[in-house]
Parts: structure tokens; C-alpha cells; sequence
């Protein structure tokens, strides 16, 4: 499955500490393509070690993830306003 996913860390006292994690665990399994954003390609097995390691890292009262799920990248419309980062060239 297509798999993009959005976290909002707080960064309050403990707050970087999470983000870098965060940050590390995503870009395991995901491509980094702006701020707090990654996309790519999971099978269920990967998506749900993903989720089992950000869960150790996300404060549920404080921080907040969304993953949007997809079939296939080919039924996204991927549209740049501004800037085109090249990081998704692999996508046409």
C-alpha cells in the first residue's frame, strides 16, 4: 500500500528528544519529503513494525501522527505549489 504520514511533535522539555526519534523511525521505512512529512511503499508486516516503534515514541497527550493510506501511488495527484522538491523524482 501507498503510505503517506504527517507528525506534529510538541517541543516542549522532552520534545526534541522525540522528534529525532520520530524522525529516525520514519525515514526507516519511509522517504522524507518535507518538514514533518514521508511517503513510499508498505506491505502490512512493515506498517505494522512502524507503527509498533513510533508508538514508544509518540506522547499521546502532546503529539499527534497521521498516516494516509492509498491502494497505489498511481491513484494520487501529486500537484507542487512553489518550490518542486526533487526528493520524490521517482514518482512521475
Amino acid at each position: 500500500m501507498y503510505v503517506i504520514l504527517v507528525y506534529d511533535i510538541k517541543l516542549d522539555d522532552n520534545g526534541p528528544r522525540v522528534l529525532r526519534n520520530v524522525y529516525k523511525i520514519c525515514n526507516k521505512y519511509l522517504t522524507h519529503i518535507q518538514n514533518s512529512t514521508f511517503e513510499g511503499e508498505l506491505n502490512t508486516s512493515s506498517l505494522k513494525k512502524l507503527n509498533y516503534e513510533i508508538k514508544k515514541w509518540i506522547r499521546k497527550d502532546r503529539d499527534s501522527l497521521i498516516i494516509f493510506k492509498s491502494r497505489d501511488s498511481k491513484w494520487l495527484i501529486k500537484e507542487f505549489w512553489g518550490v518542486e522538491d526533487n526528493k520524490t523524482s521517482n514518482f512521475l
